[in-house]
C-alpha cells in the first residue's frame, strides 16, 4: 500500500530503503541486500557511536554536528573499500524535479549516514552461479557465555535501578559484541528511567536498526517519540514496527491514529480498510474508514465500505453505520438511495417500533427533496428532544435544507425549536428566522429576532447593520441610530470582548451605517463627527499602500515560516528524524527558504537588510470604502457637508487624499465633483491659495467660458501672488479673451497703462463688437493719456473717446456708456462736455436688476439687503457734476443738485 511507504528526512527515503541494489567487488561476487539492516564494522565504531549518542541536547560534552558523522562515514568507507570509488554522476539521472532525490541517491546517502555511526548494511554474499555460501543463517550473532553473564548481571542492576553500576557493563559488551540489540536497548531503557528521553531514542534507535525485524524495538521507538511530540518519528517507526510484524494490526491502530492526527485522513482511511479486511466485522473500523474517506472528500469510497455491510444486515442492525451510510448519500445528492435505506430500516423494525431520531430526522430531508411535507409536520408534533449539543445540530441541519429548500415556514419552525434543544443557545437561530421573515418579505416580524439575537451576540456587526436597516425601513430612524452608537459604558462591554477583537462601534462597517443615518437625518455636525477621522485616516493608508513595492523577494520571517515544516534538527541526535509531514511542493519551498536563510546570514547584505524592515501594508479602519462603488457616495457626502460647515481646511484634506488616487477608484464624474467643490472652498474661504488649483483646473476644461474666467478673477483678486505665470500661458490660448482681460486689468491695479493697453487691444482684435472691451480700451487710453511720458497726448486722448463712443453705439445709447464718458471728460479736464454728459444721465431712469449668483451662492448667508436703486447711476453723477458746479463757483446750483439726487 501507498499508505505504508516509509518516508525519510535528507538524506534517505524508505521507498529507497527497500529496493536492494548490487555492487560487483573484486573477488568477482556479487553483494546481495536483505531485509537485516545494519551492522558495526568492529567495536571502535560501536564505541565511537555509543559516545556520540550519549551527548544530549544542553549537556556539557561538545555537541556533536554534521562534520562528526562525515568523518566516521569516510573512516567506515576507508576501511571497507581501500580503493577510490568511482565519483557520481549527477548528470547521469534526471530528477523530477529541483531537490528531489532519486531511489538510488537516497539509499546511497542514507547509507552514508549511517556508516557515520559506524554501521553500514548487512549483505549477504553469494556467488555468480546462484549457490549460497557462507555462515548458516543466525550463528553469527550468538553470544558467548561471557557476554550472556556480563547482559544477566547489568539486567539485574537495571531492574535494582543502579544505573550507574550498569552502564559500563554495557559499554563493556558493546565493544565485545558491537551488534548485539540488547545491549542498546538495555542502555535506552536505562536513561528513558532517568528522564533523558533524547539519549534514550538514540540507543533505541541503533537497536532497532541493528535488528529491524524486532517490533517490539520499534514499539519502543513510537512510545518515546510520542512523548516528546515528534509526529515524524513517530510515524516512521509505526511504518517500521508494520513492516517488521505485518500480523499485528495494534501497529495499524497506531498508525492510521497518528495519520488522523496529522489530518491526513486519505493514508488514514487506507489503512483502517486494512484492518477492515482482516476482520471485516470490525464496525469500528470500518465506520471510522467511512468518516475518514469522507473527511478526505471521497464519498463513493466511504459508501462502497459502508453500502455491502449494512444491506447484508437484516436483524442487528447498526443504527450509527446506517445513519453514516444515508448522511454520505444526502452528501453525494442521492435522496433516493437514502430513503430506500430508511425505509428498508423501518420495515425490519416493524410498525411498533419507531426509527431512531437521528434517522427520522433524515427521512424528514429526504421526503422533503421529493416535496413531502407530511414528515416534517410529523416530526414536529411528536417528537421531544432532550437538550444537547447532537439534537440541537441535528435540528439545525433540517431547517438548514429546508430554508436552502424554500420552505421557510417549515424552517422557522424548525430554527424555533432549537431554543428548546440547545444547552447553550448562541442567538445564531433567531438571526436565521429573521433571515426567512425577510426573504418572505415579512421584515417587520424579522425585528423581533434580531432583537433577540442581539442580547445574546452582543458584538455582531452584520446583526446590528441588518437590524437597522430594518429600522429605518419601519420609520424608526432613531432607534436605528441608537443601535449603531456607542453605548453609554463601553467599558462594561469592554472587558467582554477578546484582546485581539476591537469593539463592535469601532467597526468600519458600523462607522459608515451609523454616518449614512446622520446624514439622512439632517444631522450634519454628529455626520461630520461620526466619519470625517475614519475616511481621512482610510485614504491615508490606501494611499501609502498604493506605494508599498510588491516584489518578489521574501522577507525572512516569511521564510523562516516556510522552514517550519522541516521540524527541529538535532544535530547531536543519532536519529536524525524522517522526512517531514507536508507535501513535495512545501518541502521544496521549505529547504529552498533554509538555504536562502543562511545565503543571507552570510552575506549579511544591508539591501535584504532593509527589505526585510520595509512597511507592510495596513489594514484601513474602512477597508470597504475605495472597492465598494456605493461607499463613495459618502466621501462626496462628506466634502459637500464640511464645506457647508466652512470647516474648509477638513474639506480639502478629504478632497486631496481621494484626488491622489489617480485614474481609480472614483468615476471620473465624482473626480469632477470633487475638484468643483474644491473650486467652491477657493471661492469661499478666506485663504484662497490652498483651492487655487481647482480653480486653475475648472478654468483649463473650460478655457472659453466667461463664467469660469469670472470665478477665477475674483479668486485671484484675493490673493496678492496673482498667479502670473499661468494667466501668461493662459493668453497663448487661440481665440480666448478672458485671460487678456483679466491680465488688463491686473496691470491697471498696479498702474502699467501700456502694458494694459496691449493686452485690451489684444483682445478687441479677437470680438470688436465687445463693449466692454471697448470700455476697457478707452479707460486704458485715458490713463494712458495723464501720463508724463507720453508725447501725443492729445492724439491718445481721441484714440481713447473714440473707443468710448464706439461703446456708447454697441450699448444704444445706455446709462452706463453716458456715464463714462462724462467720467472721461471729467478725467481729463474737458469740464464743460462732462456736463453735458452729466446732464444726460440725470435725465434717464434705470430699473434695477437681479445681481446675478453662482449656483453654490445660493444656499450661502442672505447678502445685506440692498437700497432701492442700486443700479442707477444718478446719484454718481450729480455728485460729480456738483463738484465741477463748486469749483466753478455756482455754489447754489451744486447745493440744489445735491438736494435733488443725492439726498434720501
Amino acid at each position: 500500500m501507498q499508505a505504508l511507504e516509509e518516508e525519510v528526512h535528507e538524506p534517505a527515503s524508505a521507498a529507497a530503503e527497500e529496493d536492494a541494489f548490487e555492487q560487483e567487488d573484486v573477488d568477482g561476487e556479487e553483494y546481495d541486500e536483505d531485509e537485516e539492516g545494519y551492522e558495526f564494522d568492529d567495536a571502535a565504531d560501536a564505541t565511537q557511536c555509543v559516545e556520540m549518542a550519549e551527548r544530549s541536547p544542553g549537556g556539557a560534552g561538545p555537541t556533536v554536528n554534521i562534520r562528526d558523522f562525515e568523518a566516521l562515514a569516510a573512516l567506515s568507507r576507508k576501511r571497507a573499500f581501500p580503493e577510490d570509488l568511482p565519483q557520481w554522476d549527477e548528470s547521469s539521472t534526471k530528477r523530477k524535479r529541483q531537490g528531489e532525490l532519486s531511489e538510488a541517491e537516497s539509499a546511497n546517502l542514507f547509507d552514508q549516514l549511517m556508516e557515520g555511526f559506524g554501521l553500514r548494511r548487512k549483505k549477504k554474499r553469494k556467488s555468480k552461479d546462484g549457490k549460497k555460501r557462507g555462515r548458516t543463517k543466525g550463528k553469527r550473532n550468538r553470544c558467548s557465555p561471557e557476554v550472556i553473564k556480563k547482559l544477566g548481571d547489568a539486567t539485574l542492576l537495571f531492574t535494582e535501578n543502579r544505573f550507574k553500576e550498569a552502564i559500563p557493563i554495557l559499554h563493556e559488551i558493546v565493544r565485545i559484541a558491537p551488534n548485539l540489540p540488547n545491549s542498546y536497548n538495555l542502555l535506552g531503557s536505562i536513561y528513558k528511567e532517568n528522564g533523558e528521553i533524547y539519549k534514550a531514542i538514540n540507543f533505541v534507535w541503533v537497536a532497532a536498526n541493528v535488528s529491524p525485524k524486532d517490533a517490539s524495538l520499534w514499539k519502543k521507538l513510537i512510545d518515546l517519540a510520542l512523548k516528546i511530540e515528534d509526529a515524524a518519528l513517530a510515524r516512521h517507526c509505526v511504518i517500521k514496527a508494520m513492516k517488521a510484524d505485518p500480523e499485528d494490526v495494534g501497529l495499524k491502530y497506531d498508525c492510521a491514529n497518528i495519520y488522523r492526527t496529522l489530518r491526513d485522513y486519505h493514508k488514514a482511511a487506507e489503512i483502517y480498510e486494512q484492518i477492515v479486511r482482516i476482520y471485516p466485522s470490525n464496525i469500528v473500523a470500518r465506520r471510522t474508514a467511512a468518516q475518514m474517506y469522507r473527511d478526505s472528500a471521497q464519498i463513493d469510497k466511504a459508501i462502497d465500505l459502508l453500502e455491502d455491510f449494512v444491506n447484508a444486515q437484516t436483524t442487528n442492525i447498526d443504527w450509527s453505520l446506517l445513519d453514516l451510510l444515508v448522511s454520505l448519500y444526502l452528501r453525494n445528492n442521492d435522496h433516493s438511495k437514502a430513503l430506500r435505506q430508511i425505509e428498508k430500516a423501518h420495515l425490519v423494525l416493524g410498525s411498533q417500533h419507531k426509527l431512531p431520531v437521528r434517522l427520522q430526522a433524515k427521512a424528514v430531508i429526504c421526503q422533503a427533496y421529493i416535496g413531502d411535507m407530511k414528515h416534517a409536520e410529523v416530526f414536529l408534533q411528536d417528537v421531544r428532544l432532550e437538550r444537547s449539543k447532537e439534537n440541537a445540530d441535528m435540528i439545525a441541519e433540517i431547517a438548514s435544507t429546508l430554508e436552502n429548500l424554500g420552505k421557510y415556514e417549515y424552517a422557522m419552525r424548525f430554527y424555533s425549536m432549537i431554543e428548546d434543544v440547545a444547552v447553550d443557545n448562541d442567538g445564531s437561530s433567531y438571526v436565521k428566522v429573521a433571515r426567512c421573515y425577510m426573504v418572505m418579505g415579512e421584515k417587520r416580524k424579522a425585528i423581533p429576532y434580531l432583537y433577540k439575537a442581539l442580547e445574546k451576540i452582543e458584538d455582531s456587526v452584520d446583526v446590528r447593520i441588518t437590524l437597522s436597516s430594518l429600522l429605518v425601513d419601519e420609520d424608526k430612524s432613531d432607534d436605528a441610530i441608537s443601535i449603531l452608537s456607542r453605548p453609554e459604558n463601553p467599558e462594561l462591554q469592554s472587558a467582554s470582548i477578546p484582546n485581539k477583537q476591537k469593539p463592535w462601534w469601532l467597526d468600519g462597517e458600523i462607522k459608515m451605517q451609523l454616518a449614512k443615518l446622520y446624514y439622512n437625518k439632517g444631522k450634519m455636525q454628529e455626520f461630520v463627527d461620526t466619519i470625517f477621522l475614519p475616511i481621512l485616516e482610510t485614504l491615508d493608508i490606501e494611499n501609502a499602500n498604493r506605494k508599498v513595492k510588491v516584489t518578489k523577494k521574501l522577507t525572512n520571517d516569511v521564510l523562516q515560516e516556510r522552514t517550519k515544516v522541516l521540524g527541529e534538527v538535532r544535530p547531536d541526535s543519532v536519529f536524525q528524524g524522517c522526512r517531514p509531514i507536508a507535501s513535495p511542493a512545501e518541502l521544496l519551498k521549505a529547504n529552498r527558504a533554509k538555504k536562502l536563510l543562511e545565503k543571507r546570514a552570510a552575506s549579511n547584505d544591508e539591501d535584504m537588510i532593509k527589505h526585510d524592515r520595509r512597511r507592510a501594508k495596513q489594514i484601513p479602519p474602512l477597508p470597504g470604502l475605495l472597492t465598494n462603488v456605493e461607499n463613495h457616495q459618502l466621501v462626496l457626502d462628506l466634502c459637500r457637508t464640511l464645506t457647508l460647515l466652512q470647516q474648509y481646511f477638513e474639506a480639502l484634506q478629504i478632497i486631496n487624499h481621494a484626488l491622489k488616487f489617480g485614474n481609480d477608484p472614483f468615476s471620473d464624474d465624482n473626480k469632477e465633483e470633487l475638484r468643483s467643490l474644491g473650486a467652491e472652498i477657493a471661492y469661499r474661504a478666506p485663504d484662497p491659495r490652498p483651492g487655487f488649483d481647482y480653480v486653475r483646473y475648472v478654468v483649463q476644461r473650460h478655457p472659453h467660458s466667461l463664467s469660469a474666467w469670472n470665478f477665477y478673477y475674483k479668486v485671484t483678486s484675493r490673493d496678492e501672488k496673482r498667479q502670473g505665470k499661468f494667466l501668461l500661458r493662459a493668453r497663448r490660448y487661440p481665440n480666448c479673451v478672458p485671460p487678456k482681460i483679466i491680465s488688463g486689468h491686473q496691470f491697471t491695479e498696479i498702474k502699467q497703462h501700456q502694458s494694459a493697453t496691449r493686452d485690451y487691444l489684444e483682445a478687441f482684435k479677437l470680438e470688436p463688437e465687445n463693449p466692454f472691451i471697448n470700455l476697457c480700451v478707452g479707460s486704458s487710453l485715458v490713463n494712458l493719456s495723464l501720463g508724463f511720458r507720453l508725447q501725443n497726448k492729445n492724439q491718445c486722448i481721441v484714440q481713447a473717446f473714440a473707443f468710448l463712443y464706439q461703446c456708447l453705439r454697441i450699448g444704444s445709447n445706455r446709462q452706463e456708456a453716458l456715464y463714462n464718458i462724462a467720467r472721461a471728460y471729467h478725467h481729463v479736464g474737458l469740464k464743460t462736455l462732462a456736463v453735458i454728459y452729466y446732464e444726460k444721465v440725470l435725465a434717464m431712469e434705470v430699473k434695477d436688476e437681479p445681481i446675478p449668483k453662482r449656483p453654490f451662492e445660493e444656499d450661502a448667508q442672505q447678502q445685506q439687503d440692498l437700497r432701492p436703486g442700486y443700479c442707477d447711476l444718478r446719484r454718481e453723477a450729480a455728485f460729480n457734476l456738483h463738484l465741477i458746479y463748486k469749483e466753478s463757483g455756482a455754489t447754489d446750483l451744486a447745493r440744489r443738485i445735491l438736494k435733488t439726487y443725492c439726498s434720501f
